[in-house]
């Protein structure tokens, strides 16, 4: 089973998605955190999401690259927060250049789903504003959508979260 939960900055995405995964019945249930501590914004927001996640069972595993990288055991609960930080630990990297990125990221989710019982991805919606960035951060948010298209097909669940309500897309 896999859910795609998509929203804003501080929409509840996150909250909702951990609420998810305490509804899965037993067993492994594993955090991916794909935010690099970049800087003191980053280990601030690091720091809060583990204190909220404290005590509700989680193993947290760090995922600065390539998910299918990772020893998840097979029929674990996965979180995976977020594609859009996992998306910009990629984008950046000079090994992956020239790479077709959303197909490279979609393949690496699908076949970290295919390893779980259930996988729960938050991404980010960065589409609503209806601003022109530069050069690259347009390509970075057409990687993004592309995957968030990808994965939104494949899920069995798709999620919106506004303003702390979910709403459901599928």
């Amino acid at each position: 089973m896999m859910h795609l939960v998509i929203g804003g900055s501080g929409s509840g995405k996150s909250a909702y998605a951990e609420k998810l995964m305490m509804e899965e019945p037993g067993g492994s249930r594993v955090y991916l955190a794909t935010m690099r501590p970049w800087d003191e914004e980053c280990r601030e927001k690091i720091r809060r999401h583990r204190q909220i996640r404290e005590g509700k069972g989680f193993v947290t595993v760090e995922c600065y690259g390539r998910p299918r990288d990772l020893p998840i055991p097979r029929g674990s609960s996965v979180l995976l927060e977020c594609v859009g930080n996992l998306l910009t630990n990629l984008f950046f990297d000079q090994d992956h250049n020239g790479i077709d990125m959303a197909q490279l990221i979609t393949d690496d989710l699908m076949d970290l789903q295919s390893r779980t019982r259930s996988l729960i991805i938050v991404t980010n919606d960065i589409f609503s504003d209806g601003l022109f960035y530069g050069v690259e951060t347009e390509a970075y948010r057409a990687v993004l959508g592309q995957v968030n298209k990808n994965l939104a097909r494949a899920a069995d669940h798709v999620t919106e979260v506004v303003y702390g309500i979910p709403v459901k897309i599928k």
